[in-house]
């Protein structure tokens, strides 16, 4: 018998992934395709040849199809009611990223979770790299030190046409996310403070604030500074991002592609007015999947061992707090208190 039932809850374009996931599994099934356009969760159906029900209506189709877990892969102004409704069906969620389209959405989904014991963890699929995972663990290893200052520097000119080209904020609120929550991933720290500036630079194709700086306080004492740009052309940067983490015995760091690697005091060597460095190579030891299949891995593992995700919503809503932040400093042009 198939132990996870599930509802995917919007059948755009994002949900192909999860579906695709889903049918990969031998103890899952999909029972219920919603769509607010029923014609999306049919030719989704007759895509995949599911002989499942669909709907326009999530509570009706969890009742009808007796469903337990449900895809939250709506627009995220819809993520609220997906995720409470499934919840009070008495069905854990997944959902795609952002968790919320504002801070009290949020806290308001928190809270349902909270109340009824479900679970409700959220993607985040860049964490799922193993470069990442080497770079974490080389700063977690000690070898540079207590890290001081963490710096990401994200350049890339996407010409993506669309919704992106009209929202007022659309790096900070469609992308800084990623990097927000790779940051409090490598550091295992969480912001307590931030000030931004966003920006549109000359030449940008974009009607809101393409670009930004942000210079985040973090609860272990260090700072990280944010740097990045939706219409920079020229020499762009991973989507990763370009890391370089400062510690007190050295400096670690990550080009968003090739393996990490660190540069330490060399403390065989005889110390001088720039002392001797020796390269430290990360090791690739991560044996997961990468991407939206490592991530997924991790929220059904999560399930099946009674544990909370890794992009659980409680931890998750320390990364939304990063970017309703940030936006919060931008209109205000002052430091906020996270």
């Amino acid at each position: 018998m198939d132990r996870f039932k599930v509802a995917v809850a919007g059948c755009g374009n994002m949900a192909n992934t999860w579906v695709q996931y889903a049918l990969s599994r031998e103890d899952t099934e999909i029972v219920a395709l919603v769509d607010i356009k029923e014609e999306n969760a049919q030719a989704m159906a007759n895509k995949y040849n599911l002989k499942c029900g669909v709907f326009n209506n999530l509570k009706q189709a969890i009742s009808e199809s007796g469903a337990n877990l449900v895809f939250d892969v709506t627009i995220p102004d819809a993520h609220m009611d997906t995720v409470i409704t499934a919840m009070k069906m008495g069905c854990n969620v997944m959902g795609e990223k952002p968790m919320a389209s504002s801070m009290e959405e949020a806290r308001e989904m928190l809270r349902w979770a909270d109340k009824l014991g479900k679970s409700y963890a959220v993607m985040q699929n860049r964490r799922y790299l193993k470069n990442i995972r080497a770079f974490r663990d080389i700063i977690e290893s000690g070898v540079i030190g207590r890290p001081g200052f963490i710096c990401a520097d994200f350049f890339i000119g996407p010409h993506f046409g669309g919704f992106r080209e009209a929202m007022d904020s659309p790096l900070i609120l469609d992308m800084a996310i990623h990097t927000f929550d790779q940051a409090r991933f490598i550091t295992g720290a969480d912001a307590v403070s931030v000030y931004c500036h966003e920006f549109n630079p000359p030449g940008s194709w974009y009607r809101g604030n393409a670009s930004a700086v942000c210079i985040f306080g973090m609860s272990d004492g260090s700072v990280f500074c944010y740097r990045g740009s939706w219409c920079a052309e020229g020499a762009p940067t991973s989507w990763e991002s370009t890391w370089r983490v400062n510690g007190s015995k050295g400096t670690g760091l990550w080009d968003g592609i090739n393996t990490p690697y660190a540069e330490v005091v060399d403390e065989e060597k005889e110390t001088g007015f720039i002392n001797p460095y020796k390269r430290v190579d990360a090791s690739l030891t991560w044996q997961g999947r990468e991407g939206h299949e490592g991530c997924l891995d991790e929220m059904f593992n999560a399930l099946i061992q009674g544990r909370k995700a890794e992009t659980d919503c409680r931890d998750n809503i320390n990364s939304m707090a990063m970017v309703f932040g940030a936006l919060e400093s931008a209109k205000t042009g002052r430091k906020v208190i996270l």
